[in-house]
């Protein structure tokens, strides 16, 4: 190993993850990024001070004696005392003096660290601690570090900082309450020259979800100005999720942007004492992305190189935390660190699925929304802190409400029943911390923050998908078990109904064989909002009101078709994404007239129907003159998220099919924008919802690959109910006999024709003898709600073994629908 004289400073490029014991955590893991993936990443150039020099620096000045007197005994402290036992050794710090020998050495590398760069001598001075980013414990933020160093003198100065902050009260702390030994728990730093992301922007990435736990996807946070604020909670930022498999293929499956607010940055201002200020960032910043896409692309297969590496001779993959910068000057990209993600990765795949889940009984409307952080809900007394002096006042069982976090509230993070913060994406400090921990968190609820005043009681839920909610009042939970059991060997596949994109990586988790409905409507009423045609004819809208609503939302788009395709496009790629390779059925939207209206500058483009149930809606819809071009976005969407974002997971399917004559002309519009049966592998399903479907089944089968019955409508028509009307709701039953016999032959001439088939209504998460009708029938698939699989898959498992299912024979006599 080259090193610069003797063992206590050694150039970055030398150090490799086996000095670890040498240089700590992150030095090592910097290391190995340069010295490893030289080419293919970028790693700022630096030198790296070793344990060595620490051990020197604290043994000539007598600090080690110090360090003796307190942790000799090895015992684990008393938390009252680590206060105490933090001033006395940080007093030792500031008493302290350079060896003339170790600061000559310091001094050497820092002035051949500049020569390669004329004009520059700003550093940054970082921690490594040993302790730091182990695969089994992160130490992510305890230890302190500088930017903008600049200087010999101020050199110096900073890196003594950075050794006693090794013995800060929140690090003794966090060593005492993972019972790591003080004694021994060295700080190497690692001076690296100064990436000018104070003039572009930072972030954080990591190579799974960090929620779900999910390795097939890259999560990245992005911010303008330095990454501390990002980290440290006091800023909501972007977020991009790009998915692993399909980029290394050479698409750009990007399944989410998510617009941050990104208020403030964090900027060099060398005549402030801390050589950083928070400077608001202007309203028309704020509105762009802090990434574009080819740098998201960039920065994805940096994060991909470096996962690899990892994760080379192991037995599965080593997903990664990673923090980045972008260099202003230059306008390159840096990876900054890089440690081991130590929430998910060492549990295996199964133990991600939980074996219970709490529900909030009933339906109240929550207090706040913000994002959600872990699986978990919980009720206490809401204590606002707002700045570290205060935390004295936190008692156990509390639930922490602070504008963001850093490391000094750990301790009262560790006793807290939640936390509420009112900045902060899924990759601040508040959001690991609680992860870690396993308490339930909500962060980036705003201003709303301050309804909470101290000791009203509140419950805390970060068990409802993506939201997360704070309700008021201690609510009503419930606890419901989640079966253990397992697909395999099952003839009848089960698939689910999901169409909300935030909830897909969860979901994924559990065992299935796919999505078997992917709804549009939900998409475009949640994300987008806003009627197609009136973006389509944003001159032709009467209302002001409406054209400043539709201006607001759709903000940063000049064309306004792209605003609907970009957001339909990656909600339904977080869906195909997530469960890719398995198959996804989108069905293309089937709104009624009257929801249409509901939308943004709907009103000004729907007709009055008296019964929307059974007017325009469907298929119908879709080659209209009116309501044709509106259908093209959809198809535009869709063909993005085969073509562009590489995801051949997804079938379409056509809902409300009456005719012949509906389905030929939607199929040619479809055709017309690029979407043809079969082509590229494309499969085309049908609803089979009205009556005409089931007995024309052999005509429609010409047109199409399968079948999924929409029990809710066949239903509905079969009995002639409205299924929206509550006073002739006791009569509907998918169970009628009626209804029974259309269902069984459809399934029996869907064999015949060759033809996939599928069931997607609600029956059978309700009824066991409708999913035993089923599996009798020969049913290919069921889709279900996520949360009905597992109680189903017991059901379908108990009879299929029972039955030794007899599957018709394409052959038998299907003329007339048989009796049941």
């Amino acid at each position: 190993m080259s090193e610069t004289s003797s063992n206590r400073i050694i150039l970055l490029n030398q150090v490799s993850r086996d000095d670890l014991p040498r240089v700590g955590g992150k030095a090592a893991n910097l290391g190995e990024l340069v010295r490893v993936l030289r080419g293919r990443i970028r790693v700022p150039a630096g030198f790296v001070l070793t344990l060595s020099a620490y051990r020197e620096f604290i043994e000539k000045n007598g600090i080690d004696l110090v360090l003796k007197q307190h942790f000799a005994s090895g015992e684990t402290l008393d938390p009252t005392r680590i206060e105490m036992i933090s001033l006395q050794i940080q007093d030792a710090f500031r008493a302290s003096h350079w060896p003339e020998a170790l600061s000559h050495e310091v001094i050497a590398a820092y002035t051949q660290l500049n020569a390669s760069r004329p004009g520059r001598r700003d550093v940054a001075v970082r921690s490594s601690a040993s302790s730091e980013d182990l695969p089994t414990a992160s130490f992510a933020g305890q230890l302190d570090s500088y930017l903008n160093v600049e200087g010999e003198e101020s050199l110096l100065e900073h890196i003594r900082m950075c050794f006693a902050s090794n013995y800060t009260a929140r690090v003794i702390s966090y060593r005492n309450s993972r019972k790591i030994p003080q004694i021994g728990a060295g700080c190497s730093v690692v001076v690296q020259e100064m990436v000018r992301s104070d003039l572009a922007s930072a972030g954080v990435a990591f190579t799974l979800d960090p929620e779900s736990g999910h390795e097939g996807v890259i999560l990245i946070n992005s911010a303008f100005g330095l990454g501390e604020l990002l980290v440290q909670g006091e800023v909501i930022p972007d977020e991009f999720v790009v998915h692993k498999e399909r980029l290394r293929r050479g698409f750009l499956p990007v399944m989410k942007r998510e617009l941050g607010s990104k208020e403030l940055s964090l900027v060099y201002d060398p005549f402030h004492p801390d050589r950083t200020v928070r400077v608001r960032v202007a309203d028309e910043d704020r509105h762009k992305y802090s990434l574009s896409d080819e740098e998201m692309v960039e920065l994805s297969r940096a994060c991909l190189e470096v996962e690899d590496h990892y994760s080379a001779g192991s037995l599965r993959r080593r997903p990664m935390d990673i923090e980045w910068a972008k260099d202003g000057l230059s306008g390159l990209i840096y990876l900054v660190q890089a440690r081991p993600e130590t929430v998910h990765s060492l549990r295996s795949v199964s133990s991600k699925r939980p074996t219970f889940k709490l529900e909030v009984i009933g339906n109240p409307r929550p207090l706040l929304i913000g994002r959600a952080v872990g699986d978990h809900i919980a009720s206490g007394r809401v204590r606002r802190i707002r700045k570290v002096s205060e935390l004295g006042s936190f008692q156990a069982g509390e639930i922490l409400v602070a504008d963001r976090t850093d490391p000094d509230w750990e301790p009262a993070m560790k006793i807290a029943s939640a936390v509420i913060t009112a900045s902060g994406g899924r990759t601040c400090h508040a959001a690991i911390v609680a992860r870690e921990i396993g308490i339930p968190a909500v962060v980036g609820v705003g201003a709303g923050i301050d309804l909470l005043q101290d000791g009203i009681e509140v419950t805390v839920s970060s068990a409802e998908g993506e939201e997360g909610r704070v309700y008021p009042g201690t609510l009503a939970l419930r606890t419901v078990p989640v079966p253990d059991v397992s697909l395999e060997g099952l003839r009848t596949r089960l698939l689910m109904n999901v169409s909300r994109p935030g909830d897909a990586l969860s979901w994924s988790l559990l065992p299935g064989g796919g999505v078997g409905l992917l709804r549009l409507e939900f998409m475009i009423a949640s994300e987008i909002r806003i009627h197609p045609l009136a973006l389509l004819n944003l001159r032709k809208i009467k209302s002001q009101e409406t054209r400043r609503r539709i201006d607001a939302l759709t903000r940063g788009f000049e064309d306004k078709q792209e605003f609907f395709v970009r957001k339909l496009s990656e909600g339904i790629a977080s869906i195909c994404g997530a469960f890719h390779p398995r198959p996804v059925v989108v069905r293309f939207s089937d709104f009624k007239s009257n929801e249409y209206a509901n939308l943004i500058g709907g009103d000004e483009f729907e007709l009055r129907e008296e019964n929307p149930m059974l007017g325009l809606r469907g298929a119908a819809r879709y080659s209209h003159p009116i309501h044709r071009e509106a259908f093209a976005l959809e198809c535009q969407a869709i063909r993005r998220v085969r073509e562009t974002m590489g995801f051949d997971n997804l079938s379409v399917m056509l809902p409300f099919v009456r005719t012949m004559v509906d389905a030929d002309a939607t199929l040619e519009v479809m055709h017309e924008h690029g979407l043809t049966r079969g082509q590229g592998g494309l499969e085309v399903w049908m609803m089979c919802e009205v009556p005409a479907n089931v007995l024309q089944l052999r005509e429609f089968s010409e047109r199409f690959d399968g079948i999924s019955i929409g029990s809710n409508d066949l239903t509905q028509l079969m009995l002639g109910i409205d299924r929206d009307s509550s006073s002739v709701a006791p009569f509907f039953d998918e169970r009628h006999p009626a209804v029974r016999m259309m269902i069984s032959f459809a399934l029996r001439e869907a064999k015949i024709c060759g033809m996939k088939t599928s069931l997607c209504g609600q029956a059978p998460s309700d009824y066991p003898e409708f999913v035993r009708f089923l599996v009798d029938e020969g049913i290919d698939s069921i889709s279900l709600s996520p949360d009905a699989v597992l109680k189903v898959a017991s059901v379908v498992s108990e009879h299929e073994k029972r039955s030794k299912v007899h599957v018709q024979s394409p052959h038998a006599d299907s003329a007339r629908p048989r009796p049941l």
